[in-house]
């Protein structure tokens, strides 16, 4: 079968450019950034406190629960699809406690979560490869077990799981695509629109995907960055 490319891009770029179709794009492109920039940081955040539940003696019933909910919290969040996760709390969650909130903030929050469940597994597997040593030096200074964790150890851990955080925001920025379901607005809802208004759906989602791999590209570019300047700093 011959495909007529000047035929479809013809009426991509009339109702990507002529019809104002790249007003949703931006949209779309920028409630993307949002939300996997938004949820990478609720991620480390959570990930961290999780991390080192999971890692500090359990010397008391409290840490021992806390333990427990931190393994139950995990357990759910990486056993879940995505977008049961961003269903169950956009038509179920939020209803039964009663509460409106906007999709887009709905949306970070859930993939702040779930970032939080991945995160913790890297940020302790980053923390458990500091030499022990760290912490022993940091407890002969007169720290505190948590001064110790926090401005010692931690900031270490972060250097060796950098590369790692890098592939989990990529991971974000992709799982984005499924934020349409709770009526958020995002690239591929925006290139949707474009591609149902003439039932021409092969050349917007090429483009789409175009801007995912050069987003994704940019992404991997910077991480690199900060990785060279991170192991540079560490000879200095």
């Amino acid at each position: 079968m011959n495909i007529d490319w000047s035929v479809k891009f013809q009426g991509f770029w009339m109702r990507f450019w002529g019809k104002g179709g790249y007003k949703d794009v931006v949209i779309g492109l920028k409630n993307t950034g949002i939300i996997a920039v938004g949820g990478l940081i609720i991620g480390i955040i959570i990930g961290t406190l999780i991390a080192i539940i999971k890692v500090i003696p359990k010397t008391n019933k409290l840490l021992s629960f806390l333990d427990k909910l931190a393994t139950l919290y995990v357990g759910f969040f990486r056993g879940t699809p995505m977008v049961v996760q961003l269903l169950l709390g956009y038509y179920v969650l939020l209803p039964m406690l009663n509460i409106n909130m906007d999709s887009l903030f709905a949306a970070l929050i859930i993939f702040g979560l779930n970032s939080g469940a991945y995160v913790s597994e890297i940020m302790r597997s980053g923390i458990l490869s500091v030499d022990p040593g760290q912490m022993e030096a940091g407890r002969a200074l007169g720290m505190g077990y948590g001064t110790t964790m926090m401005r010692i150890i931690v900031p270490q851990a972060v250097k060796n799981i950098l590369p790692t955080i890098g592939n989990e925001f990529i991971s974000l920025i992709k799982e984005t695509s499924v934020v349409s379901f709770v009526g958020a607005v995002d690239l591929y809802k925006a290139f949707r629109s474009i591609a149902t208004a003439n039932y021409e759906y092969m050349v917007p989602f090429l483009a789409m995907a175009i801007i995912y791999i050069v987003v994704v590209l940019i992404i991997t570019m910077l991480v690199k960055i900060m990785e060279k300047r991170l192991r540079a700093s560490d000879k200095r």
